[in-house]
């Protein structure tokens, strides 16, 4: 007899690495349940709302990233409500911005930290150039990179992945 009624525990995937580490492209090739998935992305929102104005996601990061946050801060909410998985696309590259972002996660969660090592230095600058319209100064990267600080089980999450 089927038991159709029990329902897969839902899981949260929080990306963590710099920009250019590979994060976005590691969520595109998941064969994840897209009808049961959602990504929770500063960035999505801000690529969307730059390319509706026809405009660099750079020329508009300024002026749109609170909305944007706000905007990301719903579409979490509405994630847990639907009890869907949840793909969280940003930096998280501290135990204290990812303590913040966990505590808002029901435990009827798994929580899985995906860790995106930092390319060498080469490699980085290739990736991130060939991310038209989309400009980081190399001493916020730098200084990204001085914060990153690697996850660990003992920070909540079930399951430490490295890519």
């Amino acid at each position: 007899m089927a038991h159709h009624w029990i329902k897969k525990m839902p899981t949260l995937y929080m990306l963590i690495g710099v920009p250019g580490s590979g994060k976005s492209t590691w969520v595109a090739n998941q064969n994840f349940d897209w009808n049961r998935t959602r990504i929770i992305s500063t960035d999505n929102i801000i690529d969307r709302q730059a390319q509706a104005m026809g405009k660099t996601y750079s020329e508009v990061f300024d002026q749109l990233i609170k909305g944007a946050t706000q905007q990301m801060n719903q579409d979490l909410k509405q994630a847990i409500a639907d009890g869907a998985d949840i793909c969280w696309d940003q930096t998280n590259l501290t135990p204290k911005s990812r303590s913040g972002k966990l505590s808002q996660i029901p435990k009827n969660y798994r929580k899985v930290a995906v860790y995106f090592a930092t390319p060498d230095e080469r490699e980085l600058r290739r990736r991130l150039l060939n991310r038209p319209g989309k400009v980081i100064p190399v001493h916020v990267i730098s200084n990204m990179i001085a914060q990153l600080q690697p996850p660990t089980a003992a920070e909540g999450f079930d399951e430490v992945i490295t890519v």
